[in-house]
């Protein structure tokens, strides 16, 4: 039987229709064609902003003079800053960096109202979380401006030279575990995550419906094992495999881009392990769920997007909105990047790591939990 020579419309329209019907039946696929989009239009239309501000912060205040409490004030009204408390000694402003909890610690000394009433300048110290350069660079060019307007409805009688220039206020800035501002110290401990998150769950989402494909599966499930042995025999060889995407980027991150490593390489690999096995359980359950290849890729690609978009990797973390936060603080990439990043650049210890992995393990004995549920309705 030959083919047509010529186009046909009635033809074309039934492969039309069949195609539409076919996609009908597909619903997953249908589902991802529209999610996917409307996803990154609510991501990068309301969550995504460069400009974070109400960023954590906190005042070492041992000046509790008018102007003192003048420039706290205006500090508090710029929109860049959330005053969350005060601390009283140098070792608590530490800690509260150490662990992440604020993003800036501001001192002003005792003797800052004593100068300014002499007529000399008084120094203020800002210490900035500056793991990720572009969540502070906005507030301090914002702090900046304030050292020269902070202090003018207070500036009259003998301190009415300083609505003059030269500002009255010296801002001494510290940016601390990133000096430089290095965009590569926050980027490359980062790229951990994303690649272990970006293979390991595609990778293994299409463990079980490859055999279902191949026919397989039906020889996978006439062995007498259970679902949990099925789910961790197939998780464990992506393991090492993950060790070693690990391995490599520490060699370049040392070798090539010269991110130090202030903290312990050991319990950065305990952090990894953890991080791993959630990604390989959340590709298994994957796998228990879509029917094809393809519906597993689509699903892993849908469960990566956001986990990019709302960890911090990108955009800072504090910049979004509230709602986004919330959301970004179920996936375990979020966690693992402030784990990797503590450790690598600020030596964090496993007192400080541990806050961020109970995230992390909770979120795997849920995936786990919901695979196995699905596994034994495969083998049912």
């Amino acid at each position: 039987m030959g083919h047509p020579t010529s186009f046909s419309w009635q033809r074309f329209v039934a492969l039309v229709v069949k195609e539409f019907t076919q996609m009908q039946r597909d619903r997953l696929t249908f589902a991802m064609m529209v999610g996917i989009p409307l996803m990154q239009l609510m991501l990068f239309g309301f969550a995504i902003n460069s400009d974070p501000k109400h960023l954590p912060t906190a005042v070492l205040l041992t000046d509790h003079g008018p102007q003192a409490r003048s420039l706290v004030q205006a500090i508090r009204n710029s929109g860049y800053y959330d005053i969350v408390g005060t601390v009283t000694s140098q070792s608590e402003a530490d800690a509260l960096l150490d662990r992440g909890e604020v993003q800036f610690v501001i001192h002003i000394p005792e003797d800052f109202s004593r100068r300014l009433w002499r007529g000399e300048k008084a120094s203020v110290l800002v210490e900035a979380d500056a793991t990720d350069p572009g969540a502070t660079g906005s507030a301090v060019s914002a702090l900046r401006t304030l050292a020269t307007s902070a202090l003018s409805h207070d500036a009259r009688g003998p301190l009415g030279g300083l609505v003059t220039p030269p500002p009255p206020l010296d801002l001494l800035v510290h940016a601390r575990y990133n000096p430089e501002a290095i965009t590569q110290f926050n980027i490359v401990p980062g790229l951990m995550g994303v690649v272990l998150t970006m293979t390991m769950v595609m990778i293994t989402s299409l463990a079980i419906t490859r055999e279902r494909e191949r026919g397989t599966m039906e020889n996978l499930l006439s062995m007498p094992v259970r679902p949990l042995e099925v789910m961790t025999g197939k998780i464990i060889p992506y393991i090492l495999v993950g060790f070693i995407q690990v391995s490599l980027i520490l060699i370049a991150s040392h070798f090539i881009f010269h991110v130090p490593m202030a903290g312990s390489l050991a319990l950065l690999y305990v952090v990894t392990s953890l991080f791993i096995a959630t990604n390989l359980a959340v590709g298994i359950t994957f796998s228990t769920v879509a029917q094809n290849q393809l519906q597993a890729v689509q699903m892993s690609f849908f469960f990566f997007l956001p986990s990019l978009l709302l960890s911090g990797f990108m955009f800072p973390f504090r910049g979004m909105p509230a709602w986004a936060q919330a959301i970004g603080e179920v996936f375990p990439l979020t966690h693992f990047l402030r784990a990797v990043r503590g450790i690598m650049l600020k030596g964090n210890g496993i007192g400080v790591v541990a806050d961020h992995l109970w995230p992390v393990a909770v979120f795997m004995v849920v995936v786990l939990f919901i695979g196995m549920k699905r596994y034994r309705q495969t083998l049912d």
